[in-house]
């Protein structure tokens, strides 16, 4: 092929390119956040309900402890899938570091909040009323904002499918636990430390198994 032909074959795909408007990248994935959101927010309230006593916890700390440690690990979880929705290769240590503030610091309260409860009360700070149920339903709930944010990466450009599969999982799980939430009465840090932690991660995991196949260009 010769330089003249190589250079009007540029010349020709050039043409074809559609310009991407500033904020693209992130307005495709808030959209797909807040879609999936909307749809776990209806699956909260109608197929669990809301806690009977919500609007008297409000007054008390620990449900805001809860919403801060779960929407943290989400918020963080979706600054890495826009960055990992660009093809070049950024690092993202900063982000796992970051992750460890929240969950340091809510390790830190179950480890007070055992030390002052007595040892016979330990299992409820732990277990509550409904271990059984919690990581499972944080999983379920994920998926509706999983699979928006799946969808608006396809539409993207990553090229570390694994790992942009497991931010959207990530993502998924701390927003969804979030949502959760406004159901579930369980606020003693080592039960949201252990189980709520478990379906987040249980919703990364899945994110990183499928994300390969799903984003495949």
């Amino acid at each position: 092929m010769t330089m003249a032909s190589t250079d009007a074959l540029i010349d020709s795909l050039a043409e074809q390119v559609v310009p991407v408007a500033p904020g693209a990248v992130g307005g495709r994935l808030v959209s797909a956040l807040l879609i999936g959101s909307v749809v776990t927010a209806l699956a909260v309230v109608i197929w669990l309900g809301l806690r009977p006593d919500l609007s008297h916890a409000l007054y008390g700390s620990m449900i805001w402890i809860k919403w801060a440690y779960t929407l943290s690990i989400g918020m963080l979880a979706a600054l890495g899938v826009a960055v990992i929705a660009r093809p070049e290769r950024r690092a993202l240590g900063w982000l796992w570091l970051a992750l460890l503030l929240p969950v340091g610091l809510l390790a830190a309260l179950a480890v007070a909040q055992v030390m002052a409860t007595p040892r016979d009360g330990w299992p409820m700070l732990w277990l509550g009323h409904s271990w059984q149920r919690c990581s499972i339903s944080v999983v379920l709930l994920a998926l509706p904002i999983f699979v928006a944010t799946l969808r608006a990466l396809r539409s993207l450009a990553p090229t570390r499918l694994r790992l942009a599969g497991a931010m959207a999982g990530l993502a998924a799980g701390g927003i969804a636990a979030t949502l959760y939430g406004v159901h579930c009465p369980e606020t003693a840090a080592p039960f949201v430390l252990t189980w709520y932690s478990l379906g987040i991660v249980a919703a990364m995991a899945i994110g990183a198994m499928i994300g390969p196949r799903a984003l495949r260009w």
